[in-house]
């Protein structure tokens, strides 16, 4: 088949691809991460690239404005090659540096996921701060045995488990074949001194691995957070139980859709499951080798993994067909995922090692939201609260030590700056705040950039702004004012955040309505999957005592203007906390406690999940919080004022 050579710009990358082979699929294949939100669909219109040389075939699309035409943009997932091309691709459909967010913030604070060094009382919380027992996924054990004699002839296997339970109170345990055919020489090379590691593998504790000599000193895991959009890694002394190095990548997925829907739909094609679960799993092991060399340990030394990541996420990392989690009655493979080795999912540390998946509720709300549940330590206290993961998936949990319900409210993307029509991820460049100075707007952009697109926190803070003056009215139109620059394309009003001439694309970097709707219907499905969520328990919102906010988008958002467009409740601004990302610090608290592990399966075990597709409630109350903030402005008192 005839094939042709594309080169991208400025990158100067050239890949060589068969003839019919688009243009986001020759980028993905080279190594270029061009931005798309619908999996190469040619819907989101986010993949616009320039053609420098070449001759090509495009379909019209009407995300490409006649100007932009003349200009040579096309459509990547649209366009396929007749010849050998130059490609550029603009600054506004590069995913960029992301700003990911890798810390664990206060998440462990409430929840007492400190180690006993760590442990703070909090009386503010009225909650018991609790030092989970440290008792890894896997654990080194140093043992001297005594050799045999005529009076102590037990076997070689029975030798060791006798050994081991005198330290270790395990009434079970087991060991594979391969570890028993090497162990008579490997006891007698030893002089009798070996190191065990055991891990904890579905309530028994199996002998995973013997070394010579003593290698207590030497043993790690790695805690991971299989975001849609990022992943984040920690690697963890075992024994010590000491963060040591943390590390962050986009979700390398994003380049065949952004959601989980658009992923699913992709694996149900061809080699599609098996080109997305090696896009993560080649990025986990990148990290995972990145924080290993830095300090200068072998991979042998990584002898357990425990990962955090939504219902699909956890399916594409383990290569599980995701496809009935989209189809009526939405039913995934699995929700309790036994304990594996780490080399069977294909993840490169010892061959030997473990990995544990935190369980997952159902089809949307998984492993991350278990997780995080555990990290907000809602489940210590009778106080009522709420906690929310603010992403493409809003999935909410109300509740306290009695009991949670749970939500997944499919909020869309534009909290991640998807959808907009100058929205980017959180990364450098991206406006995360909106004013107005001088009867002007002003906006500030992550790493005092020039601005490249708005965020999510940007878009939520721009819309209360644009309220709170007058530029846009309660059903978010916009109207004719003195602060903002206001222009009309095609019939659709736009406010100009950044004018072209100051922007980092070379284009006016803009809200228009049609954004503004997204971003309505967006923040509605949050807030009306939690109202329904207190309506459902019999609970009002007053009754709240704390509202967690978890993820990336938390660190950045403002409370004051997400209660004023209706994103948040309206509640005293002190009863909001953000967590940072819950995910890992749940996920690392269960990598080195097994009694937090439990704890997760105990919060999994007792949390409903109320499907709000089926809920009539939602749908009637949906409608109404499609307004700013809500039809009905006296649940919003705060705002009214305004």
């Amino acid at each position: 088949m005839k094939g042709f050579n594309i080169k991208f710009l400025p990158e100067k990358k050239s890949v060589s691809v068969e003839s019919g082979t688009d243009l986001l699929t020759a980028s993905i294949k080279s190594g270029i991460h061009i931005y798309n939100s619908c999996g190469g669909e040619g819907v989101c219109g986010r993949c616009k690239v320039i053609v420098k040389k070449g001759k090509y075939v495009t379909e019209h699309s009407g995300r490409i404005s006649e100007k932009e035409r003349k200009i040579g943009y096309v459509l990547a997932c649209r366009t396929t090659p007749e010849s050998d091309m130059e490609i550029l691709v603009p600054e506004e459909s590069r995913l960029g540096d992301i700003e990911v967010l890798t810390q664990e913030a206060k998440a462990k604070r409430l929840a007492g996921l400190y180690t006993p060094a760590e442990a703070i009382e909090e009386e503010h919380y009225k909650t018991e701060t609790k030092v989970f027992k440290h008792g890894p996924l896997s654990t080194k054990l140093f043992l001297k045995l005594s050799p045999p004699s005529i009076d102590d002839n037990c076997g070689d296997v029975e030798r060791l488990f006798r050994e081991i339970r005198k330290d270790k109170n395990i009434p079970v345990m087991q060991m594979g074949l391969a570890n028993i055919k090497r162990l008579p020489r490997l006891l007698r090379e030893s002089n009798w001194k070996v190191t065990t590691t055991l891990g904890n593998r579905n309530g028994t504790t199996e002998v995973v691995l013997i070394e010579p000599g003593d290698t207590s000193d030497k043993n790690f895991g790695i805690a991971l957070d299989i975001g849609t959009t990022t992943i984040v890694a920690y690697l963890v002394d075992l024994k010590s139980q000491k963060v040591l190095g943390a590390k962050a990548s986009y979700n390398p997925q994003v380049d065949f859709g952004e959601d989980v829907i658009s992923r699913i739909i992709y694996a149900q094609e061809g080699a599609g499951l098996e080109k997305l679960h090696h896009a993560v799993i080649d990025t986990v092991n990148t990290l995972i080798d990145s924080l290993a060399k830095e300090q200068k340990l072998t991979l042998d030394d990584i002898t357990a993994i425990m990962c955090a990541g939504n219902t699909t996420m956890t399916h594409l990392l383990l290569k599980i067909e995701p496809t009935y989690i989209r189809k009526d009655p939405y039913i995934p493979a699995v929700n309790s995922m036994p304990v594996i080795r780490a080399a069977e999912a294909g993840i490169k540390v010892n061959p030997r090692g473990l990995l544990s998946c935190l369980p997952s509720i159902g089809s949307y709300v998984g492993g991350d939201i278990v997780s995080g549940v555990l990290a907000s330590g809602i489940d210590n206290t009778k106080d009522l609260s709420l906690f929310i993961d603010l992403g493409t998936n809003g999935e909410v949990v109300l509740g306290n030590k009695e009991y949670f319900i749970a939500c997944s409210t499919s909020a869309g993307p534009c909290f991640e700056g998807g959808g907009l029509a100058s929205g980017i991820r959180a990364m450098k460049g991206a406006i995360q705040s909106v004013s107005v100075k001088k009867d002007k707007l002003a906006v500030e952009t992550i790493g005092k950039a020039p601005a490249k697109g708005i965020c999510g926190s940007g878009a939520i803070d721009g819309l209360s702004v644009f309220l709170q003056n007058k530029i846009i009215d309660r059903s978010g139109r916009i109207k004719d004012n003195r602060i903002s620059k206001v222009k009309e394309e095609d019939g659709v009003k736009r406010i100009v955040l950044v004018e072209e001439k100051n922007s980092a694309t070379g284009k006016d970097i803009i809200i228009d309505e049609n954004d503004i709707k997204n971003i309505i219907h967006s923040k509605g499905a949050i807030y009306t999957g939690i109202e329904v969520l207190l309506k459902e328990s019999g609970y009002k919102k007053s009754d709240l005592k704390h509202v967690f906010i978890a993820g990336g988008l938390g660190t950045a958002l403002n409370i004051r203007s997400s209660i004023n467009i209706g994103l948040l409740p309206d509640l005293p601004e002190k009863k909001f906390e953000f967590l940072g990302n819950t995910s890992i610090a749940g996920a690392k608290a269960s990598l080195l406690s097994s009694e937090a592990m439990d704890k997760a399966y105990s919060i999994a075990n007792k949390m409903t999940y109320l499907d709000l597709s089926t809920s009539s409630s939602f749908m009637n109350n949906y409608s109404a919080a499609l307004f700013l903030p809500h039809t009905d402005i006296e649940l919003f008192p705060s705002v009214k004022g305004l």
